[in-house]
């Protein structure tokens, strides 16, 4: 096979995509090359929208425009009020619930767990979500945190950075199963997981 330096360099970049490989990089770098017009130029242009114009909240964490400032006492990204905040490990995870329609509210996305790799306490946006219960009208923070040994060490120093706040802190309950990932739950385990969440202020010490 001729080797063509942009090419190689293009199934590089798309094999680091979740759940791809070489070989899936190389079938559709194939794809997009014999669908120039159709496929590569709106995908290019549309990825050069996403970058100059897209970032992620140094606040909340979710994605927003970036002619929107961040600030803590008015979320300026949604534009309906709430008094409660569910906080999650990454973006997928808001996406999931989101299409859900179970939950009414805020989101905060961490942005990984405490123990994952290559993540500190330092890289979360955890001490933005003290500050966000400090400054806003945050009556309940719902950690719904996956149930894997990571997710849960990360509510548990969640729920002890929060509790000289005040704030109702709950967590997703019966209908998450142990070792489970929030985005790869299902409606009616997500509906059961927030209908019956439970109080944590009540069982600190």
């Amino acid at each position: 096979m001729q080797n063509n330096n942009e090419i190689d360099e293009l199934i590089k970049v798309i094999s680091r995509l979740p759940g791809l490989g070489p070989k899936s990089a190389k079938r559709i770098v194939l794809k997009l090359i014999n669908n120039k017009d159709e496929l590569i130029k709106p995908m290019a242009k549309a990825l050069a929208d996403v970058y100059k114009n897209i970032a992620r909240c140094k606040i909340c964490g979710i994605l927003k425009s970036t002619s929107i400032e961040c600030n803590f006492n008015d979320c300026q990204i949604i534009d309906q009020k709430y008094d409660k905040v569910c906080v999650v490990e990454n973006i997928s995870d808001q996406w999931s619930i989101e299409s859900s329609s179970i939950f009414k509210g805020y989101f905060h996305i961490l942005g990984g767990t405490i123990s994952s790799a290559g993540q500190k306490k330092d890289d979360l946006l955890i001490n933005s979500l003290v500050e966000r219960v400090k400054k806003s009208k945050i009556e309940e923070v719902i950690l719904a945190t996956s149930a894997t040994v990571e997710g849960q060490t990360t509510a548990y120093y969640i729920q002890d950075s929060l509790k000289n706040t005040g704030v109702k802190i709950t967590k997703l309950a019966q209908g998450l199963p142990v070792g489970g990932e929030i985005e790869s739950l299902d409606d009616g385990t997500l509906y059961s997981a927030f209908k019956y969440r439970s109080d944590l202020n009540s069982s600190s010490d």
